[in-house]
C-alpha cells in the first residue's frame, strides 16, 4: 500500500500521505503502480466528461478535461515536454541540452510545444466525446501513458550526474517494475475492445523506443523532463488514433 500511495504522491497533486522525499530507489518502487494511477485518473476524466457533456458541448468539456488534468497531475508532463522541447531544440551540444532543460524558463520552443499538443489534445478529444462512445480512450490513455514511464525508465540510463532531481529515480527502475507494470495493463484490452487497446499499446511502445533512441544519441540518456514529455506524447498519439479511428465510422 506505501508503494501505491507513493506512486500517487509522486505523479500527481493529491494528497497520499506517502513522502516522495525517500531516497530514489524506494521511491522507483513505486513505479510498478504508476499505470495503475494513470487508470484511476482516467477513471476521474471519463467521470467528469460523462457528467459536464449534458450541459455543454463536447469541446468545452474537452477543454475542461485538460485543465483538470493540469491540476491533479500539477502540470508536471506538460513542464517535461516544453523543458525537452527547449532543450532539444535550442541545444547543440550535449551540455546545452542538459543546462537548457534544468532551466525553470519557458522558450519559444516550450511555449510552441505546449500550445500545439493542447490544441491537438482538445481538437482530438471534442471529436472522440461528440459520442459517449469515444469515453474509452479516457481510461486507456493516461494508462498506458504513465506505462511508458516504466518502459523508458527502464530502456535507457539517467542522463545526468548524482542523484538530483525526480529523473534520477528511473536509474533504479529495473525489470521488476515493468513487469508489474505491464502486467497491471494486460487487462486493458479486454476491458475496452482488444483491437483498438492493442493498436494504443503498440503505438506507445513504438513512440517510447523512438524516444530513447533519439535521447541515446542527443544526450546518452534521459531525464525527469524527458519522461514527462514522452508521457504525454504517448498520450497525444492514442488520442489522435482514437480520434481517427472514430472519424472514419
Amino acid at each position: 500500500m506505501r508503494r501505491l500511495l507513493g506512486a500517487v504522491s509522486f505523479l500527481t497533486r493529491i494528497p497520499a500521505g506517502a513522502s516522495m522525499d525517500a531516497e530514489p530507489a524506494m521511491v522507483a518502487k513505486s513505479a510498478r503502480w504508476f499505470p495503475f494511477v494513470g487508470f484511476a485518473l482516467g477513471c476521474v476524466y471519463a467521470g467528469a466528461a460523462w457528467l459536464l457533456l449534458r450541459w455543454l458541448p463536447a469541446l468545452v468539456v474537452a477543454v475542461l478535461l485538460l485543465a483538470l488534468d493540469a491540476v491533479l497531475t500539477g502540470a508536471l508532463h506538460l513542464d517535461g515536454l516544453a523543458d525537452m522541447a527547449d532543450g532539444f531544440g535550442g541545444g547543440r551540444t550535449r551540455e546545452d541540452v542538459l543546462r537548457i532543460m534544468r532551466d525553470h524558463a519557458i522558450g519559444s520552443y516550450g511555449a510552441a510545444a505546449l500550445i500545439l499538443v493542447l490544441l491537438l489534445k482538445a481538437a482530438c478529444l471534442s471529436e472522440l466525446l461528440r459520442t459517449r462512445h469515444g469515453l474509452w480512450i479516457l481510461f486507456i490513455a493516461p494508462a498506458l501513458g504513465r506505462w511508458t514511464l516504466v518502459l523508458l525508465s527502464y530502456l535507457e540510463p539517467y542522463a545526468r550526474s548524482g542523484d538530483a532531481g525526480t529523473g534520477s529515480v528511473a536509474k533504479w527502475i529495473g525489470g521488476t517494475e515493468l513487469a508489474i507494470a505491464t502486467l497491471t495493463c494486460i487487462p486493458l484490452p479486454f476491458l475496452f475492445g482488444v483491437e483498438r487497446s492493442s493498436i494504443c499499446w503498440g503505438a506507445v511502445a513504438l513512440v517510447t523506443v523512438l524516444v530513447a533512441w533519439i535521447c541515446d544519441r542527443r544526450i546518452g540518456g534521459i531525464t525527469g523532463d524527458i519522461l514527462g514529455a514522452n508521457t504525454v506524447v504517448a498520450e497525444c498519439v492514442q488520442f489522435v488514433l482514437a480520434a481517427a479511428a472514430q472519424h472514419a465510422m
